[in-house]
């Protein structure tokens, strides 16, 4: 178990000069639990490696040996070159909000040029409160700046994706595309993972695999690995059952001549045929086969025993929409949030069907969350009517986990009574990954990621007409991810999403409210069609404003339909409203054969 399995040899993209990086017989273990042993690899130059594996398995404890802020308890870690400087971007539950609260470092000019290109313009006008109350977004995009211009040897990023929006998302792919030293990525973001990986590295039961390529070419692999071990498994365990029937076999057929061995006949049947010695001499030669085959059997298996491969954590949610509501359940007319002299958007008409898939699409600040919290009765609207029905049951996922009573267990938080619900919850936490120890402490012993965990297992526990997911797979691993996608896609209820894993997204949503020029315009279109659609787009010339224009025209079209589909034909503001989308669609034509 503790020897590494080098899967694929290929060598593709990785130089052929000596590693930057040595780690031989790596061995970690907290009180009498072994996280890992004997953990061998090279790192080189220009590696990217993913490194995955499910919640627990050690990933970021390896990360921080090799960024030497732990000890490994047994094994050595060998630089090419002294100083090694590592620069190391902490999950973002870790970051501490006094990182950013000495205003000179924020001031540092390769930092703010880092920071204007992930999206924070100005920030060298921010007031030291400002700086107190940033949000995980900021904090993220901050600490990746300060990352990068520390002027590291190697780069170890944990989760770096989380809370990036995908501006960010884009510009952290092309910065490490242009990194000269190796990046170590833990991250459960597959399209990232497929953009900047080509090496993944994976943790499982306290062993190092190793494959070459990215995420994708990872899961390929790794499934082909899984079916070639079974098809394996089960033909030598077909063997197995042949040679134990043989050995069955001779056993009766022994037990039946010794039996015969000490039957007595007539004296005369005896001295005839030497009845009883015959049958000792079989029963003895039968035995004697027996042993022989028993001793192959033993020495087959201690030199080719095939272990039965180990599946995929199997994780099962399940949801449950109460009856069926009426078609609209959302309806926004003339929409408009500001606070003070900012505003978020305006004149926002669109409408959300129950049953549909809506995912929402926006840069960091563009106002998502607080259209949310308006969703939710939370926050007023500024102007403009935001309408949904008084029977629906909603419930929201969101990263805030500062109302879960610390002193109670998850169980005990989840205030469950009966013994069935309470047998369900343990079985969704332990498929969470919180296991058994860990749902019997209190919560303020547990991450932020488990106790966002708690929150879900409520959220799955009870019966909704609309889930709200604000970021519902940051802290996720990679299996759990992948079936609360099936879940989902099975779920009869309404789903709102804001996400930035962008396959999640792209499985999911059917339909996109995109936030974008201080407006909510919804598109008949999932993710992936939105996408083909934006880079079909016209740059903007220097001068040409025709790009501008075109957006300003969709948008008062995608504006006036909301409206119009709120109407019916026979009333005075219908025939008012068409005339403007025919003079809409007339100004879109004339300025598409420019």
């Amino acid at each position: 178990m503790g020897e590494n399995k080098r899967l694929n040899t290929d060598k593709h993209n990785r130089n052929l000069h000596l590693p930057v990086l040595k780690a031989r017989g790596i061995e970690k273990s907290y009180a009498d639990k072994t996280v890992f042993s004997n953990l061998q690899f090279d790192i080189f130059q220009r590696d990217r490696i993913g490194l995955v594996g499910l919640n627990g398995t050690g990933k970021t404890t390896l990360a921080n040996i090799l960024f030497g802020s732990i000890e490994a308890d047994k094994g050595s870690i060998e630089r090419m070159k002294e100083p090694f400087r590592i620069g190391y971007l902490h999950q973002s539950a870790d970051y501490s909000v006094g990182e950013f609260q000495e205003f000179e470092t924020i001031l540092d000019k390769d930092m703010l040029y880092q920071a204007s290109k992930l999206g924070l313009s100005k920030i060298q006008e921010w007031e030291q409160e400002r700086l107190k109350s940033l949000s995980d977004g900021e904090r993220l995009k901050l600490s990746l700046a300060k990352v990068w211009t520390s002027k590291p040897d190697m780069l170890i990023l944990d989760e770096p994706t989380n809370h990036l929006d995908s501006k960010g998302i884009e510009w952290l792919i092309n910065q490490i595309s242009a990194f000269s030293g190796p990046v170590l990525m833990i991250s459960h973001d597959r399209y990232f993972l497929d953009e900047t990986a080509q090496q993944i590295f994976e943790l499982q039961n306290g062993t190092l695999s190793i494959y070459d390529g990215n995420y994708t070419s990872y899961r390929e692999q790794k499934e082909k690995n899984y079916e070639d071990q079974l098809h394996q498994y089960n033909t030598q365990q077909r063997d197995i059952e042949r040679i134990e029937n043989q050995m069955a076999n001779l056993k009766k057929w022994s037990e039946k001549a010794h039996r015969e061995s000490t039957k007595g006949g007539s004296p005369s049947e005896n001295r005839q045929i030497g009845f009883k010695e015959y049958n000792r001499v079989k029963a003895k030669r039968m035995d004697q086969q027996i042993k022989s085959k028993m001793k192959r059997l033993e020495q087959e298996l201690e030199k080719n025993k095939i272990e039965k491969p180990e599946g995929e954590a199997k994780v099962h949610f399940q949801f449950d929409a109460s009856g069926k509501r009426g078609k609209r359940i959302i309806e926004a007319k003339n929409l408009s949030k500001r606070f003070g002299d900012r505003v978020l958007f305006k004149d926002s008409h669109f409408y959300i069907k129950h049953g549909e898939k809506i995912g929402i699409l926006g840069g960091n600040g563009a106002g998502k969350t607080t259209f949310i919290r308006m969703l939710l009765n939370e926050i007023p609207v500024s102007e403009g009517e935001l309408w949904r029905s008084d029977t629906l049951k909603i419930a929201y996922l969101s990263q805030d986990v500062s109302d879960l009573p610390l002193a109670k267990s998850p169980v005990e938080a989840l205030n469950l009574t009966d013994r069935e619900t309470i047998f369900r919850a343990r079985t969704l936490l332990a498929n969470l990954g919180l296991k058994e120890a860990m749902i019997n402490q209190p919560i303020e012993n547990l991450s932020m990621g488990e106790r966002i965990r708690i929150n879900l297992t409520d959220m799955l526990l009870r019966e909704y007409d609309v889930l709200i997911l604000d970021e519902p797979t940051n802290h996720l691993d990679l299996p759990s991810r992948e079936q609360f996608e099936k879940t989902l896609k099975d779920f009869t209820g309404t789903l709102i999403i804001i996400s930035h894993d962008r396959y999640f997204m792209e499985k999911l949503s059917s339909k996109m409210l995109v936030f974008e020029n201080n407006r909510i315009a919804r598109y008949e279109m999932g993710l992936r069609e939105f996408g083909v659609k934006s880079k079909k787009a016209t740059p903007l010339e220097n001068g040409d404003n025709r790009k501008e224009e075109m957006m300003v025209i969709e948008n008062r079209i995608t504006a006036i339909l909301g409206e119009l589909s709120l109407l019916s034909p026979g009333e005075p503001k219908y025939s008012e409203l068409d005339q403007k989308f025919k003079e809409l669609l007339k100004e879109k034509k004339e300025l598409t054969d420019l």
